[in-house]
């Protein structure tokens, strides 16, 4: 019977380390454009964010205003919140969000992930009102975009703390 249980274990742990998929060097080496193919075509597999830098930015903010549901993303495990899809210029907003916390070190950071989920929420709600609109989206995108372009002259540093979001109604759930 012993022998039973060590060959059942043995032959248990053979599987899991032979269908373990490595991926981390994937997402090192993963280039922007990369990254929204991938996300677009909804074969991003990776259980991470890309650590992308803020010489990242420029690029990810030509997604912002994309509209596309993406199916297959990253999700931050932590939360009780499951979201099946998401527009993709969202995701590329809290993708952009990602860097500016792990920038800042964030109290909010779990992983790579800036918040629980890529969807804003209302700052002075008080309960958590979720919104999903075109407008917030759109609001949320020029904020970023503006952020980038009224800063980037600067050293990162000098405004990794300005929140993008600090004129919006908006916040990250």
């Amino acid at each position: 019977m012993k022998t039973l249980k060590f060959l059942i274990v043995l032959v248990s742990l053979i599987g899991i380390i032979s269908c373990e998929k490595n991926d981390t060097n994937e997402i090192y080496d993963l280039s922007v454009e990369k990254y929204i193919e991938l996300l677009k075509l909804n074969q991003y597999d990776s259980l991470y964010l890309p650590e992308f830098t803020y010489n990242d930015i420029p690029a990810l903010l030509n997604y912002r205003n994309e509209t596309q549901i993406i199916t297959n993303f990253p999700h931050n495990g932590f939360s009780s919140l499951y979201m099946p899809d998401c527009k993709l210029g969202m995701y590329v907003l809290w993708t952009i969000e990602s860097i500016r916390a792990v920038a800042i070190n964030s109290e909010y950071l779990i992983m790579r992930f800036p918040s629980q989920n890529p969807i804003l929420a209302l700052k002075d709600s008080a309960e958590l009102d979720l919104v999903y609109d075109n407008l917030s989206h759109e609001i949320a995108a020029q904020a970023y975009f503006d952020w980038w372009e009224n800063n980037n002259h600067s050293d990162f540093n000098e405004f990794k703390n300005i929140d993008p979001l600090i004129e919006t109604d908006y916040r990250w759930h």
